[in-house]
């Protein structure tokens, strides 16, 4: 088995490949398949993230969720934390950029929530396999901040789904303890459950 950081390697690579109509298109696709799950559509509190490095863009689930009067939330890195709050995000919501240059939403920490305080999350990753392990950037942020999942496996909330390009499946990703899987992986061309 290959380790996490030559397949983080590899599937940056693969995506960065795909020409900008092509990730339009998986966009647009990714957007039919999420929008007739269940799971998104009893969901209120929906916490998602802005494409960056090529990865899979949620902007038309984005959209359709502030159609359907769903709350849009985005990762918020917490001062001098390794942990992620999401703070709310409109269509005339200001943004900024934190210490590694990705936007925020420019909001009082007053606003932000706990990912327990979520119904879906919708993460980016960089590699999955169709057990639902998934292989993010390498900074353990959703990792850490999903860790009360493991302590208490009882706790239902948020429900986690993957985003990504079918090119991002890997046949068996390496895992650790800490590792939180998904409850489900959604690409352009299909539904991992």
């Amino acid at each position: 088995m290959s380790t996490a950081a030559s397949i983080r390697q590899q599937k940056r690579q693969q995506r960065r490949a795909l020409s900008p109509q092509l990730q339009i298109r998986h966009a647009i696709q990714l957007n039919r398949q999420l929008v007739k799950l269940a799971a998104y559509r009893r969901s209120k509190h929906i916490a998602c993230y802005l494409a960056n490095d090529s990865e899979i863009s949620p902007h038309k689930i984005i959209e359709h969720a502030w159609q359907q009067n769903k709350t849009i939330y985005l990762p918020v890195l917490a001062p001098l934390q390794k942990t992620l709050y999401f703070a709310p995000y409109t269509p005339y919501c200001g943004l900024t950029g934190n210490r590694f240059n990705i936007n925020e939403p420019d909001c009082h920490p007053s606003k932000w929530r706990r990912a327990w305080q979520l119904d879906l999350l919708l993460l980016p990753l960089v590699a999955f396999d169709i057990h639902k392990n998934r292989i993010g950037m390498g900074g353990g942020y959703y990792d850490r901040t999903l860790s009360y999942l493991n302590r208490h496996t009882l706790w239902k909330k948020p429900r986690l789904i993957g985003l990504a390009h079918e090119i991002q499946k890997s046949d068996k990703l390496p895992v650790q303890q800490w590792d939180i899987p998904l409850n489900m992986v959604v690409t352009d061309k299909k539904i991992y459950t």
